[in-house]
């Protein structure tokens, strides 16, 4: 028996979306790395504020440093977590463009490449700026006594 044309035309519009949602799960799990490491870096900075507070005056200047250096990063992980997220969105309206061009029969293809290459764009302009934040926070930091 043969599958209904109309049944195998959806189920190759689903075929098509498969590749989106595995990007969209990289995404999702990329958005976790980055909330870890934004909440790490929020922990410590509110731990050397307090420091801050009862640091006596040759203190200061080394902990305000330190304290920069921590908003510098929170600042490149938050452009990573904003193009990320922007990413998934775009891929989202990338499956949804799939199947709204198939039931209103609409050719989206133009509509639909360059959604996705913005959303490609974005995902490699959150890593470069993940990849920023990596390397300030490797830049920065001091193992043993100081």
């Amino acid at each position: 028996m043969q599958a209904d044309p109309h049944v195998a035309d959806i189920a190759h519009i689903i075929q098509l979306a498969v590749a989106p949602v595995f990007l969209l799960s990289g995404v999702g799990v990329t958005l976790t790395v980055l909330t870890n490491r934004l909440s790490r870096i929020v922990d410590r900075a509110r731990v050397l504020e307090e420091r801050l507070v009862a640091a006596l005056e040759p203190a200061k200047a080394g902990l305000h440093a330190d304290l920069h250096t921590l908003a510098r990063r929170a600042r490149f992980i938050n452009w990573s977590i904003t193009l990320t997220t922007s990413c998934g969105l775009l891929v989202c309206l990338v499956i949804m463009a799939l199947f709204v061009g198939y039931f209103l029969r609409l050719d989206l293809s133009e509509s639909i490449a360059v959604l996705f290459i913005v959303a490609m764009l974005a995902f490699v302009v959150a890593f470069v700026s993940f990849l920023r934040e990596i390397f300030l926070a490797t830049g920065s930091l001091r193992i043993g006594p100081y």
